[in-house]
């Protein structure tokens, strides 16, 4: 029974540790390259902007939006009943 105890412990501080530390890295990494990408006054060293930060940005930013969305909807499904099923790539509602 201490090792179960243990081993859902482990799981819940991984992911706590993920999506409480690594999303808002991740956003800050994304607000660093749209900074690089702008250039200019967004830089200290005054270079010209890298239109691919720019780019790699947009995807951390979209990345985080849809780590919350999955999130939502784990929690909201629950409380209709249903549970989130990941069997397939995309996110699918069964009935519990």
């Amino acid at each position: 029974m201490l090792q179960l105890f243990g081993n859902a412990i482990g799981q819940v501080v991984a992911i706590s540790i993920l999506v409480g530390a690594g999303l808002p890295a991740l956003f800050a990494f994304g607000v660093r390259a749209l900074a690089v990408g702008a250039g200019g006054a967004a830089e200290v060293t005054g270079e010209a902007g890298k239109p691919a930060m720019k780019i790699v940005a947009w995807l951390c930013f979209a990345l985080v939006l849809a780590v919350i969305a999955v999130g939502l909807a784990i929690i909201i499904s629950s409380g209709f009943g249903y549970k989130v099923s990941f069997e397939h790539v995309f996110p699918t509602f069964i009935k519990k």
